[in-house]
């Protein structure tokens, strides 16, 4: 059964991708002689705001139509449109992503290296990402992951946000000892703690490339459980095992679970990106909601990760390169992206756009765009997703052992580089 469900999964995406591939792209115009630009969206969630703005570019350059197009698994469906070799003309795509590595390295994307508009970002943000030299995405915001806080509560109660790891531990224990509930967690969606995972052990040994010179560059096998950086990761992982730091039946939550207890007062924080806040909003919680950063050793040293979030590529053999260059010229003006950053939130790379320093995802966005703001560790990955299981499975057992094992049964394959 299991065979099959994959089976049909694949077809339904090749199905997608193939209607989509005869949808109005013979000869890429209009009925009435306009070019017609396909821009494939991933964010759906911003979809109503994409659409806006693409009517203000349609209404600046009249001779383009924009075609926004959303789909189911947007992400599946999009690999599946590559290795059939149908690209659309601009698409979201993610930065740190191994696709976009690999569809850059076989040629399939346009490199923006040395086109005026990359000026319009923040200088060195773009470059990143480079791949073999080109830059192939235009990462106009960026996605951020911390804790989100229930200020209002911390006020009445006297709670500070910690500034250290041990401050951390602290307020956590102080929280409990009070009959407050510190986390909402979901547990069953274990893409949600990935950021945690990987700040905690970012933060232990100082940052992006000693954690992954340690996680992935290491030897085959050679991370073990008597090493004290693995006992200081499960340190963190820790805090959330403590009794009464989790809210009840965890376990079976799931992200738009984990949210709602959060956003009811519930639980006093949660683990999550920026991308959550407009869920959060949207449960209409009754108290201000902030953030805060991953907390460090020492003062100072606190982290955050992500990457470009809403970040663009063109297809290399897109019929329409001038037009679409025109499209993803005029997304990097502070005209458009402060449209979007108005609904979204998240910090962006665009230059004069305005960003409220009283937002709630500051106490994260004072962060973005130094060195404080590291890329997800998966950059240098080949896959995510049993990274995933194993922290929650530690965060179930606290099995430190097991734990050591399955990082070293997940990263020996990627190894086969390592000298």
């Amino acid at each position: 059964m299991k065979g099959k469900s994959k089976l049909l999964k694949a077809g339904i995406l090749l199905l997608a991708s193939l209607s989509l591939a005869g949808c109005g792209k013979d000869d890429g115009l209009t009925a009435d002689g306009k070019v017609e630009i396909e821009y494939f969206n991933q964010k759906k969630e911003m979809t109503d705001i994409i659409k806006e703005i693409a009517k203000d570019f349609e209404a600046k350059n009249p001779d383009i139509k924009i075609k926004v197009v959303d789909v189911p698994a947007p992400g599946d469906v999009l690999k599946t449109r590559v290795l059939a070799g149908d690209l659309p003309d601009v698409m979201n795509t993610y930065p740190q992503s191994l696709e976009l590595q690999e569809w850059a390295k076989a040629g399939y994307l346009e490199d923006f290296k040395g086109q005026p508009f990359m000026k319009n970002l923040k200088e060195g943000y773009a470059e990143n990402y480079e791949v073999e030299g080109g830059i192939y995405n235009v990462p106009l915001s960026a996605n951020m992951y911390g804790f989100y806080y229930n200020a209002t509560k911390f006020k009445e109660l006297g709670y500070e946000v910690p500034e250290t790891w041990a401050d951390f531990e602290a307020l956590v224990d102080q929280m409990i000892a009070d009959g407050q509930v510190p986390f909402a967690i979901a547990g069953s969606e274990g893409w949600t703690l990935n950021g945690y995972h990987q700040l905690a052990i970012a933060t232990v040994t100082g940052g992006f490339q000693p954690a992954n010179d340690y996680l992935r560059f290491s030897q085959p096998n050679s991370i073990s459980a008597d090493d004290e950086i693995l006992k200081a990761d499960a340190q963190r992982l820790d805090l959330l095992r403590r009794p009464g730091a989790m809210q009840q039946n965890w376990q079976g939550a799931s992200y738009t679970d984990a949210l709602a207890t959060f956003a009811r007062g519930d639980a006093l924080m949660t683990v999550n990106g920026s991308w959550a806040l407009t869920m959060i909003n949207e449960q209409e919680p009754q108290f201000e909601v902030a953030t805060f950063p991953f907390p460090g050793n020492n003062p100072g040293e606190s982290l955050t990760i992500g990457s470009g979030d809403f970040a663009l590529s063109i297809s290399a053999t897109t019929p329409h390169k001038e037009e679409a260059l025109r499209f993803v010229e005029y997304l990097t003006t502070p005209e458009a992206m402060q449209k979007y950053y108005d609904v979204d939130g998240s910090p962006v790379t665009v230059k004069g756009v305005k960003m409220k320093e009283d937002s709630e995802l500051a106490g994260l966005a004072q962060y973005a765009f130094t060195d404080k703001h590291i890329v997800w560790l998966a950059q240098n990955w080949t896959s995510e997703n049993d990274y995933y299981t194993l922290t929650t499975n530690y965060l179930t057992t606290g099995d430190l052992e097991r734990m050591a094992q399955d990082l070293n049964a997940f990263f020996n394959p990627m190894k086969a580089d390592v000298k």
